[in-house]
């Protein structure tokens, strides 16, 4: 449980910057080098590295390398994790939205 709990914090915590949603989200669709990647900000390239060393310690992507380079993808496993997490609050919310548009109803 305090292993799943950590994780779930580096999660919310890497999801907390958005140049670093933005990176996941270019992700999302093909993978990319570092480079290729620093080339989008206006950062400097070590901002980008701790970024990526940041998303990667969340287990939000993967980093292999290619000869010279080292390419980035998305790993949707935590992010999948972290979504089931909101879920339950997200059903505990819809039920009393629910309970609160019958209360209204009864009102009118």
């Amino acid at each position: 449980m305090v292993e799943y709990t950590m994780q779930l914090d580096g999660v919310f915590g890497a999801l907390a910057d958005p140049t670093r949603r933005d990176i996941l989200s270019r992700l999302s669709s093909s993978q990319m080098n570092v480079s290729e990647i620093a080339a989008v900000y206006e950062v400097s390239l070590a901002a980008i590295s701790k970024h990526l060393k940041i998303l990667e310690q969340a287990c939000l992507i993967r980093k292999r390398k290619a000869g010279k380079e080292r390419i980035v993808s998305l790993d949707a496993k935590a992010m999948r994790q972290a979504a089931q997490y909101l879920k339950q609050y997200e059903r505990q919310w819809n039920e009393r939205f629910d309970r609160l548009e019958i209360i209204l109803k009864e009102d009118v």
